[in-house]
């Protein structure tokens, strides 16, 4: 018996080629509507479906293939004599490759002036049904709802005369993913314009089980965005290993602090070092590797054991920097030949991922699972609405760039931050101090940040051969050339009085609070430039 196509599509891409190949193939086709027209034109022999069924498409073409011999064809199943009587007995015929994809409802409903009545006429019924029906029925029927994959379905028919079980079973299992999406799409827009009342609905794939979860008593799996291979955005789940051991769980929240924190550097030769979600280790080089040794000298205890991301093809003298430091994780878009081949030889164990070229984050909604619900949020893809210096003494624009430096570096800590930047070389940057995490601002800053600043301007001194009074001296004058920022507003002036007596004579803030006065009456006290940038970057 000759085989039978349906094809009804909304989307034309690959069409001509696809229909023409079946027709090359005696292959009868079967369509609707605009498809039917479409082919037509084109010269390719095609059926309409009301021709076949006997029944005219009608109610403005509402109904045109909810009929028994299309569903029957498509839902017959071939190696059951009691099927194949029916099917004789109704005049149906087989159907053995349907071509569908879907009015367009998402793109439909995303435009700024779509009215209801619109999206309501974009809600495809006759063809999900044909999808799931043609789905179903796998083990017969080759069902393809995306033309990405017209060409390995040709390809197949002519090499083999017939597609593959494994193929029929992988297409019919996009369709059911791409139905459902089509029903939450359709969910979510009902649910926000009828009832007033959003709802989400996530989809995810390629779920990969790991070694386990933050302690090795959790079970994790790392499921995928269906568009994670877009392209649009280098990131994680796209990114290709190399090398090393497989990412665990851990590994993969710090490899994503890291893309995200150094991708605010892009520009420039840098290395970004993760611990814990922190980046213990910031830096920009004339080099790659000036960059590199920068960072892991922010911390260098905090850096064994780190996940790095870099801003520039990984090359073979920054590579050397590694030996004798161990590493989890390196992360960088792209590898030179004997950067690899070194890394690779280097160790067994440490992990190498390729994301390709970085680009500047878009806009996205974020998400964070709590017992009983989903938080949803915009991604902070904002790094300042304003910079302004409320005080009388000003930041020196000689110093703006170190400045912005160090808030991008503030952006990427947990709250509550409080970080120093230091301009080591001209026109080169680094983060000298970190406070990150602490339930008061005050304690960041005294703790951890200052101290952790006054240690490494101590460790610069004695690399020059500087000690004791000298080496005070040193650190003493640095600082007064630093930038400390906060990531969010000053309740009370302590911080700056803090700062200030630290050696510490520039401070970013967001601005904001209701003592904003007061803390900028301390500034002016204390002779300290400050800067407000009108944007808070909490990260819990």
């Amino acid at each position: 018996m000759k085989r039978t196509a349906l094809i009804s599509v909304s989307d034309k891409t690959g069409l001509l080629e696809f229909a023409q190949a079946l027709a090359g193939m005696d292959i009868r086709i079967l369509s609707t509507g605009g498809t039917l027209k479409f082919l037509k034109d084109k010269g390719v022999p095609a059926t309409a479906i009301s021709e076949y069924t006997g029944s005219p498409e009608i109610l403005d073409g509402r109904v045109k293939t909810l009929h028994p011999k299309i569903h029957g064809g498509l839902l017959g199943v071939r190696d059951s004599a009691d099927h194949q009587d029916q099917m004789r007995q109704n005049g149906i015929e087989p159907i053995d490759i349907v071509a569908v994809n879907l009015y367009p409802f998402r793109e439909t409903v995303a435009k700024p002036d779509v009215v209801l009545e619109d999206a309501i006429e974009n809600i495809d019924i006759g063809g999900p049904a044909m999808l799931r029906s043609s789905a179903k029925n796998y083990r017969f029927v080759t069902v393809v709802c995306d033309p990405a994959d017209y060409g390995n379905v040709v390809q197949e028919l002519k090499r083999e005369g017939d597609t593959s079980p494994a193929t029929r079973q992988a297409l019919a299992l996009k369709v059911f993913r791409h139905t459902a999406d089509y029903d939450s799409a359709i969910d979510e827009y009902l649910s926000a314009t009828l009832a007033k009342s959003p709802s989400l609905r996530l989809s995810f794939v390629e779920g990969k089980t790991l070694r386990y979860g933050e302690n090795d008593h959790q079970k994790a799996t790392f499921f995928l965005e269906k568009d994670v291979r877009s392209g649009k955005e280098p990131n994680i789940g796209s990114a290709r290993q190399l090398h090393g051991k497989e990412l665990s769980f851990n590994n993969l929240v710090d490899a994503d602090a890291a893309l995200e924190s150094v991708r605010e550097l892009q520009e420039t030769p840098a290395v970004s070092i993760i611990k814990h979600m922190n980046p213990c280790g910031y830096a920009t080089g004339a080099t790659l590797a000036e960059a590199f040794e920068a960072a892991w000298d922010g911390d260098p205890v905090s850096a064994f054991g780190s996940v790095i991301a870099v801003t520039r093809p990984m090359d073979l003298a920054t590579a050397e920097k590694l030996k004798g430091r161990f590493v989890e994780l390196l992360i960088a878009p792209g590898f030179a030949a004997d950067a690899l081949e070194y890394l690779q030889k280097k160790s067994k164990d440490i992990r190498l991922l390729d994301i390709g070229k970085l680009v500047p984050a878009s806009e996205r909604k974020v998400y964070k699972h709590i017992l009983g619900g989903m938080l949803v949020q915009d991604r902070d893809v904002e790094l300042n609405r304003k910079w302004e210096s409320p005080t009388r003494t000003a930041l020196p624009e000689s110093l703006k760039a170190l400045a912005l430096f160090t808030w991008k570096a503030c952006k990427h800590v947990k709250s509550n931050a409080i970080v120093i930047g230091q301009e080591y070389a001209p026109g080169q940057y680094t983060l000298v101090g970190m406070g990150p995490g602490q339930p008061n601002r005050i304690d960041s800053n005294l703790k951890l940040c200052q101290p952790r600043a006054r240690e490494n301007l101590r460790r610069q001194a004695e690399h020059s051969g500087l000690t004791g009074a000298d080496a005070d001296a040193y650190v003493n004058a640095a600082l007064s050339k630093c930038v400390m920022a906060s990531d969010a507003f000053f309740p009370f002036d302590d911080n700056v009085v803090a700062a200030h007596e630290g050696g510490i004579r520039y401070i970013l803030q967001p601005g904001g609070s209701l003592r904003d006065q007061d803390v900028i009456a301390t500034a002016d006290k204390l002779g300290v430039a400050m800067v407000f940038t009108g944007t808070r970057h909490f990260r819990h």
